[in-house]
C-alpha cells in the first residue's frame, strides 16, 4: 500500500459510489474526510477501511453553506490541506409522474445535486 501525503474529501461517503471511492482512496494511502448526512454510516465506512487513523467522519448537509465550510475547515485542521474533492452527494425524487412531483421534492433534488456541488467546489477552491 502506497502512503500518499494527499488528502481527499468525499461527499456522499456513507453509501454507494461515495463509500466505494472513500474505501479505495483509503486503501491507496490517502487521508480522507468522509462527508454525508448519517454519522453512523460514515463511522462504519471508517471502521471497515482498516485505516481509521487516516479517515475522518464529518457529518455534513451539503445544502448548508456553514456545514460545507465546517467540513473543509475540519479536513484542513486534521490533515493540513485538501488535494482532491470527490463531489458525490446526490439524491433523487420519489418514483412519481412528473405532474405529481411537488415543488418541494424538486427543490430538494436541486439543492443537494446542484447547490451542494457548487458549495463544495467553492470551498475546495478556497
Amino acid at each position: 500500500m502506497e502512503n500518499h501525503p494527499k488528502v481527499a474529501v468525499v461527499t456522499g461517503a456513507g453509501s454507494g459510489i461515495g463509500r466505494a471511492v472513500a474505501l479505495a482512496l483509503l486503501a491507496d494511502g490517502y487521508r480522507v474526510a468522509l462527508a454525508g448526512r448519517r454519522a453512523d454510516a460514515l463511522q462504519a465506512v471508517c471502521a471497515e477501511s482498516g485505516a481509521a487513523e487516516r479517515a475522518l467522519a464529518v457529518p455534513t448537509d451539503v445544502t448548508d453553506p456553514a456545514a460545507v465550510q465546517a467540513l473543509f475547515e475540519t479536513a484542513v485542521a486534521a490533515f493540513g490541506r485538501v488535494d482532491l474533492l470527490f463531489n458525490n452527494a446526490g439524491t433523487g425524487t420519489p418514483p412519481v409522474l412528473l405532474e405529481d412531483l411537488t415543488l418541494a421534492q424538486w427543490q430538494s433534488v436541486v439543492n443537494v445535486n446542484f447547490t451542494g456541488m457548487f458549495l463544495c467546489i467553492q470551498q475546495a477552491f478556497r
